[in-house]
C-alpha cells in the first residue's frame, strides 16, 4: 500500500479569475436585485401566495441572515400591487346592545369619510336642535300646550269654586294648598269666633258641605298628575316631531350619499331613531355642562344623566384609503394585543370604563385582505399570541377579547365587539428546528401552514452563479450607497463565498454576512482614498473581521507557545497525537490543536473514554469512542478474546467535548500505544472513523488546519509539519493565503487519507501492513506489532489464570476423595 501524497497548493484554494466577469466595475451592471441560489424556496413562495385555499399559509425556514424576509417581501410586494385593495372596517354603537358594537364593512377610503360625516352631523345637531327649540314656531306650539293645561286646571278649579260659592263657602289658595272657608251674607269669610257662635245645626251643615267639597277637591288633585303626564307626553311628542322634522333633511343627505351601502343606511336609520329619543343630549346648556365637569372633578356623580354624544362617533379600525393593492404587513412585536387588537379602558371616578371608541386594531386587521409576516420565534415567545393566531385562521374571523376578562384577572366593564371576517395569508419566518418542532408537536400546525419554503445555505459555484453574485454586489452597492466594486474585488468576494460555504465548489447564500463584507470593504477603500473598491480592500475587511474577533484564539495560541498548554510540534511519542477541534465564539470560529493520549494494559477488551466517565463528553463523542472498540475487535480479535484495557483522554481539557471528528486521532493514539510505535508530533489529525477503518469527512476543516499551522509558524516551519485530513474533505478546502504559500514552498504539508492504515503509515513512518497470503500482518508493520502485543497480553492473562484453575482443580479433587471415603465406610457392615 502506497502512502498518500501531500496535496499541491492549487488544491488548497480555488481561485476565481476576474477575467470571467464581463465588466470593469459593478457600476456597469444593470439594476435588478438578484435572489441567488433559492430557486426551490422561490417556487414554494410563488405557490404559497398564489394558491387561494384554506390552510395554505407559508412557513419560510432557514438560518438567520440568509434573506428569508427580504425574499418573501419582494414577492409579496410584487403580487400585492396587482391585487384589489381590501375594504375598510369600522365599529359603530349598537343602540340595542351597547356592549356589542357593530362592525361595518365599507369600500376603501369610505370609513374615514363616513367618520367625518358623522362628526359633522353631531356638531351640526348641537347647533341646529337648540336653535330649533328656541325658535318662535316651537315656542308658540309649546305655549299653546301649556296654556291648554293651565286652562284645563283653571276651569276645573272655577267649577269647584262656583259649587262652593253656591253653598256660601269660599275656595281659598294658600301657600300650603287649597282650603275652604264659610262666608257671611256680605261675602266675607266667617272668623273662627263667629263660626263657634253659630248653633250646632248650622255648624254641622257647614262641616258637611265643606267635607263634600273636600272630596271634590281631592278628586281634582288626584287627576292633576294625569293631566301633567298627558301634557308631558304631548310636549314630548311635540319635541320629537320637531326633532324629526329638523334631523330628517340632514340624515337624508347622508342616505343619498351612501345609498348603495346598506349597512350604513341601516345604521343611519338607527341613529335617527336614537337622536329623536335622546335629543336632550344636544340641548345641554353651559350651566349643566359646568355642573357635570365640577362633579367629575370632585368624583361626584351628576344627577343629570345625559346620553354621551360619543355614541354617534365612528371608530375606524382599518383604513385602506391610501393603500394601493393588497396590504403587506410585517409584525415585529407579535404580542397578543398587537396581533388581534385590544380594548382600552379609561379611569372615570375611580372605575375603569370603556366604550366602542376605545377598540384598537391589530396586525390581523391591518393585513386583512393581504399578507402578514411574523417572526415565528417571537410569536411563540409571546403569551397567548400563537393560540390567538391559530384561532383566527381556523375560524376565519378576528375576535377582540380582553385577556383580563377571559382569565378573570380584572373585573370591570368590557365589550364584545362583533367579529370581523378574516381573509389573510400568513407567512411565518423561522429556523428549521422550529418548523420541525411545530410540525411534530402541534397537530394544528400542518393544517394551517401547508406550504414550506426551505432556503438553501449555499449554491453551486459556476460562471452563472458568479455573475449572479456580481449583480448582488452591484445592487447592494447602489442600495447602501457604496463605492463601485472592481471586478478583482468581486472575485475576492466570490472566493470568500466559497469559504463561508465551506466548499470550494459552492457559494454561500448568507446575504447578511456578504453585505457586511461589502460595507466594510467600502470603508477601507475610503480610508485608502480610493474611488472604487479593490481586492485589497475586501481582504483588509476580512482580516480586520478576524482580528476583532480573535482575542480568545490569540490567548489560546499564546498559552501553547509559552508552554502552558502542552502541544508538541516536533519529535515522536508513542500513544500521543495532536487532535484538532473547532471553537465557535459568536459568529467567529477558529481551530486549535489538543493533545490526545492513550494508555493500554492487559484487560477485558474495554476502551474507557475518560471524558465520558466524568460527564464531559457528549453523546456523539462517546459514540465515536465506542466505534473504536468495534474496529479493534473486528480487525485484531475476530476469533479470540480482546485482552486489552485502554484509556483515552483529551489532555488539559476543562470543558465539554462533543463530536466524533477526533475519533481517528484517538484510534491512532490507541494503535500507537499498542504497537509501541511512536507518532510524529509534527502532524495533527482530524477525521472521524467507522468500524471498517474508513476515514469520514468532518466539518470546520479550514479552521482546524489554520489553527495548527499558526502554532507551527510561531515555533518555526520546518517542512516536516502538516495535517492529516479525510480525503472527502479536499473539496472543502479554502485556506488562507499564507498556508497556500507555505505548502507551495514545501514548508507545510496537508495529507488526504481515506483509511486508518494510510494515516498510520504517514504518522509513524512505518507501513501499517497488509494481510499476506497466510492471512497474517508483516511482523515489522504497525498492525503486525499490534497483533504481537495483543498476543502477549493474551498469553500473560492466560498465565495469570492457570494457577487459579489449578487450585480450583486440586480443591475439587480433595472434596471428591473425602466423599469416596465416607461412602466406603458407610457401606461396611456393622459390628453388631
Amino acid at each position: 500500500m502506497e502512502n498518500p501524497q501531500p496535496l499541491s497548493s492549487d488544491l488548497l484554494y480555488r481561485r476565481f479569475d476576474p477575467a470571467q466577469l464581463p465588466f470593469e466595475t459593478t457600476e456597469e451592471l444593470e439594476d435588478g436585485l438578484e435572489i441567488i441560489g433559492q430557486q426551490r424556496a422561490i417556487d414554494s413562495i410563488r405557490f404559497g401566495i398564489g394558491i387561494d385555499h384554506r390552510g395554505y399559509n407559508l412557513f419560510a425556514l432557514g438560518p438567520n441572515g440568509i434573506g428569508r424576509r427580504t425574499t418573501v417581501r419582494r414577492f409579496l410586494n410584487q403580487r400585492a400591487a396587482s391585487e384589489s385593495t381590501p375594504d375598510d372596517w369600522c365599529y359603530v354603537f349598537n343602540f340595542d346592545q351597547p356592549h356589542k358594537p357593530h362592525a361595518l364593512r365599507l369600500p376603501p377610503g369610505k370609513a374615514n369619510e363616513f367618520r367625518a360625516d358623522m362628526k359633522n352631523l353631531a356638531e351640526e345637531l348641537i347647533t341646529v336642535l337648540p336653535a330649533t327649540f328656541a325658535g318662535d314656531e316651537y315656542q308658540l306650539q309649546k305655549r299653546a300646550l301649556e296654556e291648554e293645561l293651565r286652562g284645563t286646571q283653571t276651569e276645573v278649579f272655577e267649577k269647584l269654586r262656583e259649587e262652593a260659592k253656591a253653598h256660601n263657602i269660599a275656595l281659598i289658595q294658600t301657600p300650603g294648598g287649597f282650603a275652604f272657608a264659610p262666608l257671611k251674607e256680605g261675602g266675607e269669610v266667617i272668623t273662627p269666633d263667629e263660626f263657634m257662635r253659630l248653633d250646632q245645626e248650622a255648624q254641622k251643615k257647614i262641616e258637611t258641605e265643606v267635607g263634600q267639597l273636600q272630596e271634590s277637591l281631592q278628586r281634582i288633585m288626584e287627576q292633576m298628575p294625569n293631566l301633567h303626564r298627558e301634557m308631558q307626553k304631548r310636549l314630548r311628542e311635540l319635541d320629537e316631531r320637531v326633532v324629526e322634522f329638523t334631523v330628517t333633511p340632514l340624515l337624508d343627505e347622508l342616505r343619498a350619499k351612501y345609498e348603495t351601502l346598506e349597512p350604513i343606511i341601516n345604521y343611519i336609520d338607527a341613529v335617527q331613531k336614537d337622536i329623536i329619543q335622546n335629543f336632550d343630549a344636544f340641548m345641554q346648556d353651559d350651566e349643566a355642562a359646568g355642573r357635570q365637569l365640577i362633579g367629575a372633578a370632585l368624583g361626584i356623580a351628576s344627577a343629570e344623566r345625559r346620553v354621551s354624544l360619543s355614541r354617534y362617533e365612528v371608530n375606524v379600525v382599518v383604513d385602506n384609503g391610501q393603500t394601493t393593492g393588497a396590504p403587506v404587513v410585517f409584525l415585529d412585536q407579535p404580542r397578543y394585543q398587537n396581533l388581534v387588537g385590544r380594548i382600552e379602558h379609561v379611569a372615570q371616578m375611580g372605575a375603569l370604563v370603556t366604550d366602542f371608541t376605545l377598540i384598537k386594531s391589530g396586525a390581523l386587521h391591518e393585513a386583512n385582505g393581504g399578507y402578514l409576516l411574523i417572526d415565528a420565534l417571537k410569536l411563540l415567545s409571546e403569551p397567548f399570541a400563537w393560540d390567538a393566531l391559530k384561532q383566527a385562521l381556523r375560524k376565519e374571523e378576528i375576535s377582540i377579547e380582553s385577556m383580563g376578562q377571559v382569565y378573570s384577572m380584572i373585573s370591570t366593564v368590557s365589550l364584545e365587539p362583533a367579529p370581523i371576517p378574516l381573509d389573510v395569508k400568513v407567512i411565518l419566518i423561522g429556523e428549521r428546528l422550529l418548523y420541525y418542532l411545530l410540525s411534530s408537536h402541534d397537530p394544528e400546525f400542518n393544517e394551517l401552514f401547508k406550504v414550506s419554503a426551505d432556503f438553501e445555505e449555499d449554491m453551486d459555484r459556476d460562471p452563472d452563479s458568479a455573475l449572479a453574485y456580481a449583480r448582488v454586489v452591484a445592487e447592494v452597492a447602489r442600495t447602501e450607497k457604496l463605492r463601485p466594486f472592481r471586478r478583482d474585488a468581486v472575485g475576492r468576494v466570490i472566493e470568500q463565498g466559497s469559504r463561508m460555504a465551506e466548499d470550494a465548489h459552492k457559494l454561500s447564500t448568507h446575504m447578511q454576512s456578504l453585505t457586511d463584507i461589502l460595507r466594510e470593504a467600502d470603508y477601507w477603500a475610503g480610508e485608502a482614498g480610493r474611488v472604487v473598491v479593490t481586492r485589497d480592500d475586501v481582504q483588509q475587511a476580512l482580516d480586520t473581521q478576524r482580528y476583532r474577533s480573535g482575542r480568545v484564539a490569540d490567548r489560546i495560541q499564546e498559552s501553547i507557545i509559552r508552554g502552558q498548554v502542552f502541544i508538541d510540534t516536533s519529535g515522536a511519542v508513542a500513544g500521543q497525537v495532536n487532535g484538532l477541534s473547532v471553537y465557535t465564539m459568536g459568529s467567529h470560529s477558529f481551530g486549535r490543536p489538543s493533545r490526545i493520549t492513550a494508555r493500554v494494559r492487559m484487560g477485558d477488551g474495554k476502551v474507557v473514554d475518560i471524558e465520558r466517565e466524568v460527564d464531559m463528553g457528549g453523546p456523539i463523542h462517546s459514540k465515536g469512542v465506542l466505534i473504536l472498540s468495534g474496529f479493534l475487535g473486528q480487525r485484531y480479535a475476530a476469533d479470540k478474546p480482546l485482552s486489552l484495557s485502554a484509556t483515552l483522554v483529551f489532555e488539559q481539557s476543562y470543558g465539554g467535548i462533543e463530536g466524533d471528528s477526533a475519533s481517528s486521532a484517538e484510534l491512532y493514539a490507541l494503535l500507537s500505544a499498542l504497537s509501541q510505535v511512536p507518532i510524529k508530533q509534527s502532524f495533527a489529525v482530524t477525521g472521524s472513523v467507522n468500524q471498517r477503518g474508513q476515514i469520514q469527512p468532518i466539518g470546520g476543516v479550514n479552521e482546524k488546519i489554520e489553527g495548527f499551522f499558526d502554532v507551527c509558524r510561531a515555533r518555526g516551519l520546518t517542512g516536516e509539519q502538516g495535517v492529516l485530513i479525510p480525503s472527502a474533505n479536499v473539496d472543502n478546502l479554502m485556506l488562507r493565503e499564507d498556508i497556500v504559500e507555505a505548502v507551495a514552498n514545501d514548508r507545510f504539508k496537508i495529507y488526504p487519507v481515506s483509511t486508518v492504515d494510510e494515516g498510520l503509515s504517514i504518522l509513524t513512518g512505518i507501513p501499517a501492513g497488509d494481510f499476506d497470503e497466510s492471512g497474517q500482518y508483516p511482523p515489522d508493520s504497525v498492525n503486525g506489532r499490534v497483533i504481537t502485543r495483543l498476543a502477549e497480553f493474551a498469553e500473560k492473562q492466560r498465565a495469570f489464570n492457570e494457577p487459579s484453575r489449578a487450585e480450583v482443580t486440586e480443591s475439587n479433587d480433595d472434596e471428591n476423595g473425602d466423599a469416596d471415603n465416607v461412602s466406603e465406610e458407610d457401606e461396611q457392615p456393622s459390628a453388631e
